[in-house]
């Protein structure tokens, strides 16, 4: 296919928002680590001046994939899976310890972070399975297969990097979107708040478990005048939530301790099990800094808290306070519209594909960018945790730049050959 007929073919909303948030985010990086002894933004001592340099890696490789076969995505979409993996299992021996996180390979011009990657494939990799004409996940089989599918990269990148694991437990709402039981999705959330409160009242959630539990079943049984079926259900989800609020507790209690912290700061607890002080001084600088903005922001490089040394990471996982203190409700507004616009317009995309494995990876992608936006904005208004995870196109990462970049634009091929694949 020719270069003109499919710059005629691309989505070119899509394409200009993307270009737009990664345009954003380099400027958003310069005013976050500006120095003034090297004041260039092209200076590539700087992250800036490095972060341009990702930008314009990730274009020349949205470039090569506007001008590839789609195919090649859904037809190596085990071997990329495979390949992920395998260097998800080689970090454990040989990957480079950064803050608390051994989740990069040191290869000297550039830190290459696996898990970023992993997400594209396996994005891929369910693409291809829910496309499958004979697969449905309303047999147990397929279920367990997803769920494997998942599970896999979940683990291993939990071992170094806790944070971006999350990542893949939003591939929930993927298989809930094509065809997952609604009870399996009402099930893990209430696991998730299960695991909540066992952390808030490690003595008090026996009670408030196995009153929501009674509550449920018989609920789940109300037309039923069986006694005995009720009691035997209410015991064995009793049992059941027993041990998975126990093994809440002795997977929390071999977390590292900075881990742990973050987790007591989100629940609103400023110490200890040993009533120490925990640091919450730099979470809470966040708020301060996205509420010294204001409407307008205090301007752009006239950022206060974002200048000193108040903010972690100000430049990565905490950029959005300098957004925030520098451009005001406005900026942070635009920003979040900008996000909310490219996720949806994707979602539109997706429903218009001939193809179903086109259509489940635009959604793979929505979830992918949805929990990133999610998380990383939270965090920094301090109704999430602060784990280390980059918001898409804004955050300083060679790595995470162009995995965002390979998603959105296999998916901006995938579109402009709708018509031809089916």
């Amino acid at each position: 296919m020719k270069t003109s007929s499919i710059v005629n073919k691309i989505d070119w909303q899509l394409t200009i928002a993307y270009l737009v948030l990664m345009f954003f985010g380099w400027i958003a990086v310069y005013s976050a680590a500006y120095n003034a002894d090297h004041p260039n933004i092209f200076d590539f001592k700087m992250t800036y001046g490095k972060q341009f340099v990702w930008i314009v890696v990730s274009l020349i490789i949205g470039f090569v994939i506007i001008n590839l076969s789609s195919r090649l995505f859904s037809a190596f979409a085990n071997v990329y899976y495979v390949i992920t993996i395998l260097l998800l299992i080689l970090l454990l021996f040989f990957g480079k310890e950064v803050n608390g996180n051994r989740a990069w390979f040191d290869l000297g011009f550039f830190r290459l972070q696996p898990s970023e990657f992993s997400k594209i494939s396996t994005a891929l990799v369910l693409s291809s399975l829910l496309s499958n004409v004979d697969f449905n996940l309303q047999k147990k089989s397929n279920i367990f297969i997803s769920g494997l599918i998942i599970f896999l990269p979940f683990v291993l990148v939990a071992t170094h990097d806790t944070g971006s694991s999350l990542v893949f437990l939003s591939f929930i709402l993927l298989l809930y979107r094509f065809g997952l039981s609604a009870w399996i999705v009402y099930v893990s959330m209430y696991l998730l708040f299960l695991s909540i409160v066992s952390l808030i009242f490690p003595f008090y959630y026996i009670v408030i478990s196995i009153s929501l539990i009674i509550i449920s079943v018989i609920f789940y049984l109300r037309r039923r005048k069986e006694i005995r079926q009720i009691m035997a259900f209410s015991m064995l989800f009793i049992i059941i939530t027993g041990f998975y609020s126990y093994s809440i507790d002795f997977t929390f209690d071999k977390l590292k301790k900075h881990q742990q912290d973050r987790i007591r700061v989100m629940l609103g607890q400023d110490r200890d099990d040993e009533g120490r002080l925990l640091n919450v001084h730099q979470v809470k600088q966040s708020t301060i800094a996205i509420g010294a903005g204001q409407f307008f922001g205090k301007g752009f490089l006239n950022g206060t808290q974002s200048k000193g040394s108040f903010l972690p990471a100000k430049d990565t996982d905490t950029i959005f306070c300098t957004i925030g203190e520098e451009f005001g409700f406005v900026g942070s507004i635009l920003v979040i519209a900008l996000y909310v616009f490219i996720m949806f317009r994707i979602m539109f995309l997706a429903e218009k594909q001939k193809s179903k494995f086109s259509k489940v990876y635009g959604y793979a992608i929505v979830c992918i960018f949805a929990i990133h936006f999610i998380i990383n904005i939270g965090m920094t208004l301090r109704v999430m945790p602060v784990i280390g995870i980059p918001l898409p196109a804004l955050s300083y990462g060679g790595s995470s730049l162009i995995a965002f970049t390979i998603l959105i634009f296999s998916f901006i091929k995938m579109d402009s050959e709708k018509w031809i694949y089916a």
